[in-house]
């Protein structure tokens, strides 16, 4: 199966040499699940596109320092894209800003939120548990970066997680049972030494002192990344399955 990477971000010079960019991120969450998996980048943040949605058979949108309201380049085609592979049943996973660009492109709204900067550990609760989820606690936690949030919800969209923090955590598109699409907000393919030397590069800029300093003191609690790379994996196969039936 191969799965193609869209590239919105990359990853600060500081950082890239210890942790990888957001590609080599992606590929040890989902080979973690699958070791069988082709995994393919496009880095459309330097405004390369894929030719058509059947170049993969699904698709991951990485996360960005950008938000989807930037009038960028390369923001209004990425959204025709994932409306193409939305109409024509190639699946897709949407993390952070890519959770947000889906959004936005099937008809939802993101804004920078008033409640500040997410960052940190955040624990998040399932509301609707579809069958390819039922492996898992009611509760999952996962490392969040994020200041952007979906204000109002994309049509044909539901809500999978919640948290006070962040009310549409996850989303399905169509039938939540066999979803076109899913994605979630916070960061599974994060670590906790990645998101600490994020926190430290923007501390007392973009991030203050007291956010840095809670953000960081969560850092060692334990994680749901490999809950959320299974889910990711069984539903892009069991889409692309039923795309290619």
């Amino acid at each position: 199966m191969k799965i193609g990477i869209l590239e919105t971000g990359e990853v600060n010079e500081a950082l890239v040499g210890k942790h990888g960019d957001y590609p080599a991120m992606f590929a040890a969450l989902l080979k973690a699940s699958d070791q069988s998996l082709e995994l393919a980048a496009v880095s459309v943040v330097n405004g390369a596109m894929p030719n058509n949605p059947h170049q993969a058979d699904g698709w991951i949108v990485t996360g960005s320092r950008h938000g989807v309201y930037e009038d960028l380049p390369w923001i209004a085609p990425l959204k025709a894209f994932l409306r193409t592979c939305y109409a024509q049943a190639v699946p897709v996973v949407g993390v952070c800003f890519g959770h947000q660009i889906l959004a936005e492109a099937l008809g939802g709204k993101v804004e920078k939120s008033t409640k500040g900067w997410g960052v940190g550990v955040h624990k998040y609760h399932v509301v609707n548990r579809p069958k390819w989820m039922q492996h898992g606690a009611d509760d999952f936690a996962v490392r969040a970066l994020h200041q952007d949030q979906i204000t109002h919800l994309p049509p044909h969209a539901t809500v999978l997680a919640s948290s006070d923090f962040c009310q549409y955590a996850a989303l399905a598109y169509g039938d939540p049972e066999n979803p076109l699409a899913i994605s979630i907000q916070p960061h599974p393919e994060f670590t906790a030494d990645y998101v600490n030397g994020v926190v430290e590069l923007r501390r007392g800029t973009s991030i203050p002192h007291e956010v840095a300093d809670k953000a960081n003191a969560s850092l060692t609690q334990p994680v749901d990344n490999a809950l959320w790379g299974n889910w990711m994996v069984d539903f892009l196969k069991a889409a692309s399955k039923r795309k290619a039936a």
